[in-house]
């Protein structure tokens, strides 16, 4: 997998130590929204339909430093909208990295040029670039042309100065097992350290609604990845029984507090996909959300839901207390076989 060995070693020290404390709910990435203000207006989003006096919104230094403090998780992803539109983005960083969380800057890489000389090389940082296709394919989805060249030189920008570089795919409706591994080829000889994929998530103000995958069809497409992905140098940031899970063959609930998310209102419940409400606390998250409320079968917005930042915490706590289970799955390699288990799921 594409996780560097020093960020498994202090993510297992940390869910050892909370399991010897007896905590069975504890948070193992923050998502960190400092902002929703972003300079594109991608067809499957469903961050930034706020009026101008919200967008103009931010959260400061110290708040980002704040929260990742009193949730405690390892991780930090530093989303929105797009979080290098922030003034101070850099010091964000830079006090996360102090506090020696490993940061994941989430960027479209319009602004990677531009701001770059802000940023230093740590094994603490990683730009996370959000590559959706090929050059047609992605320019597409985010409603803009030469967005795609402009995330390829970004990469190849960041990888001459030394930085971490990873990508973030999400999958839409017409993406198919072959263009995705055509993708995935191009990345890997352009040297990133791993790839995030997703199927996409039904934002109900989303402007394509067309666009979304059902469950079994997700299933569908993750397996005709992984069936071609043998000796292609593919890497991705990734549990391997969570992409195991994408495969259709493990029955996992969703750990909806495993993410937590933090953005300009406060702690966001249940999740980072879902909006019912905020909290003014991390605590007060904890204690105060129904979590049984939640998941498929439950709640019907998490129907089709197969999201790491769900289910990655559910496969990460599965390998820790199971590991010659996840031992054998990687042995066994990610063959993209086996029965579609999505109608036997439930939630959880």
């Amino acid at each position: 997998m594409g996780i560097p060995a020093i960020q498994k070693a202090r993510i297992g020290a940390y869910i050892f130590r909370q399991r010897l404390s007896g905590n069975s709910r504890f948070p193992l990435v923050l998502m960190l929204e400092p902002l929703f203000r972003c300079n594109l207006k991608c067809k499957g989003c469903g961050k930034i339909d706020y009026p101008e006096e919200i967008l103009k919104k931010m959260m400061t230094p110290a708040e980002c430093v704040d929260a990742a403090e009193e949730c405690g998780a390892p991780v930090v992803s530093v989303a929105g909208g797009e979080p290098l539109l922030h003034p101070q983005i850099a010091d964000i960083a830079q006090g996360l990295i102090a506090r020696r969380k490993f940061v994941y800057l989430c960027t479209n890489a319009l602004l990677v040029e531009k701001r770059i000389r802000e940023f230093e090389p740590s094994p603490y940082l990683t730009f996370n670039i959000h590559v959706d296709g090929l050059r047609e394919r992605h320019d597409d989805r985010v409603c803009r042309k030469g967005v795609f060249d402009r995330a390829m030189s970004a990469i190849r920008l960041l990888k001459s100065r030394g930085f971490r570089v990873t990508t973030n795919t999400t999958f839409f409706r017409g993406d198919t097992g072959e263009k995705a591994g055509k993708l995935f080829d191009v990345l890997v000889s352009l040297r990133v350290e791993a790839m995030t994929i997703a199927s996409a998530f039904n934002y109900e103000n989303a402007s394509d609604q067309e666009g979304f995958f059902t469950r079994d069809e997700a299933i569908g497409l993750f397996r005709s990845i992984f069936r071609s992905a043998g000796g292609r140098g593919w890497r991705f940031n990734h549990s391997r029984l969570y992409l195991d899970f994408l495969s259709g063959n493990q029955e996992y609930k969703c750990t909806p507090w495993g993410n937590p998310t933090r953005n300009i209102f406060g702690w966001q419940r249940p999740c980072y996909l879902l909006c019912d409400g905020y909290e003014a606390t991390f605590k007060d998250l904890m204690e105060k959300t129904d979590w049984s409320m939640y998941g498929m079968g439950k709640d019907p917005r998490c129907t089709n839901c197969m999201l790491h930042c769900g289910f990655e915490p559910t496969a990460v706590m599965d390998s820790a207390q199971h590991p010659l289970k996840a031992m054998k799955v990687y042995l066994r390699g990610l063959n993209g076989k086996g029965p579609a288990t999505s109608k036997r799921r439930t939630g959880g």
